[in-house]
């Protein structure tokens, strides 16, 4: 099966050796999104509400770019430095998502990068 790298200056530029999302056949896998502001590449001001609709903001860019929407979400990885964020990560969700609600875990983390204290990942289907 032949795969498809997603780009889009819509979302921060990989900051490594990987790709913004990949399609393979039906299936888009994005890559982790850490609040990075896409034009300046630097996290977003602001508490932590901002920082998790910053990473919806830039996972619904990407999932835009490969010709879906978050509404295609089918599973979401969830990362947090503070577990105390878990309500917010599920009240900030419901701006973004309708049901039936993608499949979801959500991971307490010792660190992620650039000092980011939240990531997430996501699988569409479209």
């Amino acid at each position: 099966m032949a795969k498809q790298a997603i780009q889009t200056k819509d979302a921060p530029a990989a900051i490594g050796t990987y790709s913004q999302a990949i399609r393979a056949g039906n299936t888009i896998y994005l890559s982790g999104q850490i609040p990075l502001d896409p034009k300046s590449m630097q996290l977003v001001a602001g508490d932590a509400r901002e920082e998790i609709k910053r990473v919806f903001d830039n996972l619904a860019a990407v999932a835009a770019a490969a010709g879906g929407s978050l509404a295609n979400a089918v599973k979401l990885n969830v990362y947090l430095t503070d577990l105390k964020n878990f309500a917010l990560v599920n009240e900030v969700m419901a701006e973004y998502f309708a049901e039936p609600y993608p499949a979801r875990a959500a991971i307490g983390v010792a660190a992620l990068p650039r000092g980011a204290s939240v990531e997430v990942d996501a699988v569409l289907v479209v």
